[in-house]
């Protein structure tokens, strides 16, 4: 039986936190047999926001430490499932299609699928000047990575365990979604992307687009320099393993032995 684990990141969503563990399709996962555990990492919230992911039922790790990158440092040392499966806690993020995404990662034989949330439908649901810094940022990734991805600052992904153990991911702050995107590809991982529902946000935006905006590309450059003077060591390919819906243990299967 496969066993995935999402992995949420939250400061201060108490508003938001009710209806974001409501869009976890627990009854679906399990008529599909994959079993799940909900990991919120408080993030150093000031509100509610602990008490009320815990009574939702997630498992909330506490990182007082701020920043987005430490706040999945810690997530993912928490995360037990062979499959893990990230969001923000805002709502935003479509959770409620976790078995299409799940399914899209085994049929496409996949180690990691970003997220491209820039597609002309979700035009209402970002900023302008969000969506041409999303574009910018991910021309620059694209350039100096050769990576596939279009939406290189989209914060859901799905990707096998295994690939998080393999990765020199260093960012603790935003630059940790373009970094781990980034680096599983250089590993050598198989990598995709599909394009998602972006939806609109709930309570305050925590971005600051310009200062988070500079660190991303400082990043980049760190990260492509650090990468020539250190090359990474490239995985070997794993074998096709095309999973059907009644398949999962198959593909639990195939993650352990990998």
């Amino acid at each position: 039986m496969l066993e995935v684990s999402f992995v949420i990141p939250a400061l201060n969503e108490q508003d938001n936190m009710p209806r974001v563990m409501s869009s976890i399709p627990r009854t679906e996962l399990v008529a599909n047999g994959v079993t799940h555990e909900v990991i919120v990492v408080d993030n150093g919230s000031t509100d509610d926001t602990f008490r009320i992911a815990a009574e939702a039922g997630a498992r909330v790790v506490s990182q007082p430490k701020r920043g987005y990158g430490n706040a999945y440092f810690a997530g993912f040392d928490a995360a037990n499932g062979a499959v893990v499966i990230t969001g923000d806690a805002d709502c935003t993020y479509p959770f409620d299609h976790t078995l299409t995404l799940l399914s899209e990662l085994s049929a496409r034989n996949l180690d990691f699928l970003s997220t491209n949330r820039l597609g002309r439908l979700n035009r209402r649901a970002m900023k302008p000047s969000h969506r041409y810094a999303n574009h910018f940022l991910t021309a620059v990734s694209r350039a100096l990575f050769g990576s596939p991805f279009r939406d290189s600052q989209s914060g859901m992904w799905i990707f096998r365990r295994e690939v998080w153990q393999r990765l020199d991911v260093r960012s603790p702050g935003m630059a940790f979604s373009q970094e781990i995107k980034n680096e599983a590809y250089l590993r050598g991982f198989r990598c995709g992307e599909t394009p998602i529902e972006y939806r609109l946000r709930g309570g305050q935006v925590k971005l600051n687009a310009l200062a988070d905006g500079v660190e991303n590309v400082r990043q980049m450059i760190e990260h492509r320099m650090r990468s020539r003077n250190h090359p990474v060591t490239r995985i070997p390919r794993r074998e096709s393993s095309t999973v059907t819906a009644a398949g999962w243990n198959d593909f639990a299967s195939d993650n352990d032995a990998a």
